[in-house]
């Protein structure tokens, strides 16, 4: 018991002391959350301010792939050069993104075949 004494093991008191050292340690995180905050909103600032600003041309950002179209040259390295049905645009475009065309519908047109008649 003496050790008890000297040390001074009381134990609502002790347990009083460790409250407040963990409502020390929330308001220490909160704290910390709040000049997280405040360091990234201020850092997202410095940086948008820094961003060039850019303007786009209507022209570029259109697509160029409109109708049918036919091949007029095949280049090497997969590359080819198609017109439209009038023949007045040209574009260059990779052979393996063009796709066929098959006429008004584009559903395919399909076959029979009976294969219980023998002849």
């Amino acid at each position: 018991m003496w050790v008890s004494k000297k040390l001074n093991f009381d134990l609502t008191s002790a347990g009083e002391v460790q409250k407040l050292q963990l409502n020390e340690l929330v308001e220490w995180r909160m704290n910390a959350y709040e000049n997280s905050k405040i360091y990234k909103e201020r850092t997202k600032k410095w940086h948008d301010n820094r961003i060039s600003k850019r303007t786009f041309f209507v022209g570029k950002l259109k697509s160029r792939w409109y109708g049918p179209s036919r091949i007029k040259t095949i280049f090497p390295h997969g590359i080819v050069e198609l017109t439209t049905e009038d023949g007045n645009s040209a574009i260059k475009v990779n052979g393996q993104r063009i796709k066929p065309y098959y006429g008004g519908n584009v559903e395919r047109r399909m076959e029979t075949i009976d294969l219980s008649k023998q002849d």
